[in-house]
């Protein structure tokens, strides 16, 4: 599995926000300086987590964004694919002619897979990537 620069900034943005003490909003220029990732891109990254409800966020001067619960309850298969979109498995289909039912087999492995990797992602939890298991 290969994480997009998308799903892998929103992790290490929902972790940041996991590992401070308290629950309190945090401003998105201070989580992009704090990790390194452009402020821009993180806003784009953050704005689909606030939708997914793993995020809230907060207007006005002392807003920004925070935990929509806690980060025990948050899978990094929620903040994957609120980013990113669902997992699946897709095989490309062959051009010749006759290979319907080895298209068929692959298709069946490619989504097995994605699967087995959705179930895995959901295991890990933010908490856990943050030593708060």
């Amino acid at each position: 599995m290969r994480l997009t620069r998308a799903s892998s900034y929103a992790l290490h943005a929902v972790a940041f926000m996991a590992a401070q003490k308290q629950n309190r909003p945090i401003a998105s220029h201070l989580i992009a300086k704090a990790k390194g990732i452009p402020e821009k891109f993180l806003l784009k990254v953050l704005k689909p987590l606030v939708s997914a409800r793993v995020l809230h966020s907060i207007k006005g001067p002392n807003g920004g964004y925070r935990l929509a619960k806690a980060s025990s309850e948050i899978s990094m298969l929620d903040v994957v694919e609120a980013v990113d979109g669902p997992i699946r498995g897709l095989a490309p289909l062959a051009q010749a002619e006759g290979d319907g039912p080895l298209d068929r087999k692959l298709e069946k492995i490619c989504d097995q897979t994605a699967d087995q990797l959705r179930k895995q992602l959901e295991k890990v939890r933010i908490s856990a990537l943050v030593g708060r298991s």
